[in-house]
């Protein structure tokens, strides 16, 4: 954690077009294990269904994985949607992983499916899927199994989750969001709040960041507003460079339009022949990113966290190697002042970590 800020990490497991999922996941392990050596402070995974771009299908699974091949740094998703399972599964599946991880463990929780129309159908199949207007009840719920504190007029008052942990294992419970609604919701329930800057392209972010803090009701889970913001960028030696990694990323925006599967190469996504509508539609969508030089970059983080009045940012960088998103953390944490756990981190994978190998990393 620097002076200022507190620096996390949100990886939604890139796929790059010719690679595979298994590579684009045991990236995600060697990336957080060189997050911790840089000294970020949050791991998070996301969960997406039937996206040609992301591998991240399962955050409980890769969650235990990167746990397992780190020491210190929280790792955690970012989020679990709950229209897509029970309270009851999530609060079992968190519980096995406290009992190895105890203390560790963040549990983001958001509202969407993670999906495109048919995905979201068949992820639900065959129950019908649920509105969002549940994830309220839901969360409650999750809180009740987790702590073994259900009400005891509750219809599963005496359903137990197993291993249910102590609560000095508890994960800490995040709910993750893009609205003043999902806001307040967090609010109300007295639990800490991630606001996804790089989601939400209606400039609100501080106004629901506001609405937090004055809404807040202290719970038994968190005594005082505690805000993050989470948003994309792109780091590189220069802002020319920086802009050019990110080419993947924007083509990405509008992949499904060209049935493109995976991120391109940065070059080849700049000579992409994408119409001049769909390049404005992307480029609106990434609006909110922050691409450039280490200075650029620190300058506007500490900007972004301020007109938030948040205490830690999360980044999201998806670049086509993994070389520049390790370069891309390692550049913004020296910008940022981050206390490495090792004066020999560097962008330099070492040779166990190099994506492709047959095993993933794990310790």
């Amino acid at each position: 954690m620097s002076g200022v800020l507190s620096l996390n990490i949100v990886d939604q497991s890139p796929l790059r077009r010719g690679g595979t999922a298994a590579e684009a996941l045991r990236e995600s392990v060697a990336l957080a294990r060189v997050a911790e050596r840089l000294g970020y402070r949050r791991y998070w995974v996301a969960e997406h269904h039937g996206a040609n771009s992301f591998a991240g299908t399962s955050p409980e699974v890769l969650i235990g994985q990167i746990a397992a091949a780190t020491r210190t740094i929280r790792v955690g998703s970012g989020g679990i949607l709950l229209g897509n399972t029970s309270a009851l599964r999530v609060a079992e599946r968190l519980g096995v992983l406290s009992a190895f991880f105890p203390g560790r463990l963040d549990l983001g929780l958001g509202r969407g499916a993670g999906a495109d129309e048919p995905a979201a159908t068949a992820v639900a199949h065959p129950r019908p899927r649920l509105t969002g207007q549940e994830l309220p009840g839901q969360v409650r719920d999750l809180l009740g199994f987790l702590t073994g504190k259900l009400p005891s007029d509750h219809p599963f008052a005496r359903v137990k989750a197993q291993p249910g942990p102590p609560n000095e294992a508890l994960p800490e419970v995040w709910l993750l969001g893009s609205s003043a609604a999902s806001a307040r919701l967090a609010a109300a329930m007295g639990l800490p709040y991630a606001f996804a800057e790089f989601i939400c392209m209606t400039g609100e972010g501080p106004e629901a960041a506001a609405a937090y803090r004055r809404e807040f009701r202290p719970s038994r889970f968190l005594a005082e507003p505690r805000l993050a913001v989470a948003v994309e960028v792109t780091c590189a030696p220069t802002s020319a460079e920086a802009r050019r990694l990110a080419a993947s990323r924007d083509l990405d925006r509008i992949a499904d339009v060209y049935g493109l599967e995976g991120l391109l190469p940065p070059d080849e996504a700049l000579a992409f022949p994408a119409a001049p509508g769909d390049r404005r539609f992307a480029a609106s969508t990434t609006r909110a990113a922050i691409d450039g030089d280490p200075e650029t970059v620190r300058e506007r983080l500490l900007a972004l966290a301020a007109a938030y009045g948040a205490a830690e940012v999360s980044i999201l960088t998806n670049c086509y190697e993994l070389a520049d998103r390790v370069r891309s953390y390692e550049l913004i944490a020296a910008a940022l002042g981050l206390p490495s756990q090792s004066s020999t981190a560097s962008s330099r994978l070492p040779a166990a970590e190099t994506p492709g190998d047959a095993s993933p990393p794990i310790q």
